[in-house]
């Protein structure tokens, strides 16, 4: 199990990795080692979410999504598969760790009274501004 949040923990059977070769520099050993992690989370199956975090989740991680709702994290920032590994779980445990905060409920409040004055106010005052300005009349004729 790989804690995520106190009340969240993933079954590691739910996640899957690839090894694949890495893109970018690295001489040789870009051509011929798949140091590259490729990790696959089924999110609409994992019985390790519940369903708001999922729900949340698959609106969080947007073009990292495939058709079939698994979630694809491609890690290639270091020189080994372990390092690549350990970044991808890290990306995945932050993604649900942001899905799992529940959204704070906004409360629509109206404008006071005052501070409608204060608006109304300052256009008026920038109305007059502008009706002041305009061509000079020309004093000869």
């Amino acid at each position: 199990m790989i804690p995520i949040t106190p009340e969240i923990r993933l079954d590691e059977s739910e996640l899957s990795f690839e090894f694949i070769r890495s893109s970018g520099p690295g001489g040789q050993n870009v051509n011929k080692v798949a140091t590259a992690a490729q990790l696959r989370f089924d999110v609409p199956h994992s019985k390790s979410l519940p369903a708001e975090v999922k729900a949340r989740l698959i609106t969080l991680a947007g073009n990292r999504l495939t058709k079939e709702g698994c979630l694809l994290i491609r890690a290639q920032r270091y020189r080994t598969q372990e390092q690549n590994r350990q970044d991808a779980l890290a990306r995945l445990a932050t993604l649900i760790r942001k899905a799992a905060v529940r959204p704070k409920h906004r409360i629509p409040t109206r404008p006071t009274r005052r501070s409608e004055e204060r608006r109304l106010d300052a256009k008026r005052r920038r109305g007059r501004i502008k009706a002041g300005r305009g061509r000079a009349s020309d004093p000869e004729a």
